[in-house]
């Protein structure tokens, strides 16, 4: 990991830990253990911090893409789960990507990291279409957004604890139905 990797992963511990607010210059320096002044090396102001932190959250889930394995048979929902798994164990990175994306709403361009805009999200689409495709839906590039969402607002349910859900079988469900209306 370099410097600015470690500014990146303290400042999204500040905004998990204190809101985006808590996301300062001198407060990033202090997560990080570096003397006073070392972020405002990498990054002269708090935009270029957030642009930083977005970066990071953005490359981390980058990532994860890169480590998850599709099988070339199993339960499209058990893939989907395990990978909502793995990007929930990264915790303060979606927490902080969560307030990142209220509070970045009025800005297109640091926003954009966070959303569909991003490169990664077009990874995020493959998987889905890739997925969508084992269970024989017809249109599974069209599907594969609604897919992505829908592992996006389950992760956000656990993330902010806000509903005990069986994410495995909301997933099996959506499946399932998509699959259904295609073959009727």
């Amino acid at each position: 990991m370099t410097r600015r990797d470690d500014i990146g992963d303290a400042g999204i511990r500040c905004i998990a830990r204190g809101g985006s607010r808590a996301l300062t210059h001198r407060a990033v320096d202090a997560e990080a253990s570096l003397p006073p002044g070392s972020t405002s090396y990498y990054a002269r102001s708090r935009r270029e911090l957030l642009r930083l932190v977005t970066g990071r959250i953005s490359a981390q889930l980058d990532a994860d893409l890169d480590a998850l394995a599709l099988p070339a048979e199993g339960d499209p929902a058990v893939v989907a789960a395990t990978f909502l798994d793995t990007i929930a164990e990264r915790h303060a990175a979606q927490v902080a990507r969560y307030l990142l994306l209220v509070e970045l709403r009025d800005d297109d361009e640091l926003r954009s990291t966070l959303t569909a805009a991003d490169a990664v999200r077009q990874r995020l689409d493959a998987v889905g279409t890739a997925l969508l495709r084992t269970v024989g839906v017809s249109d599974p590039e069209q599907r594969a957004p609604e897919l992505v969402a829908l592992v996006d607002a389950l992760l956000l349910q656990r993330i902010a604890d806000a509903a005990p859900l069986d994410v495995r079988s909301v997933l099996a469900a959506y499946l399932r139905g998509i699959t259904d209306a295609h073959s009727r």
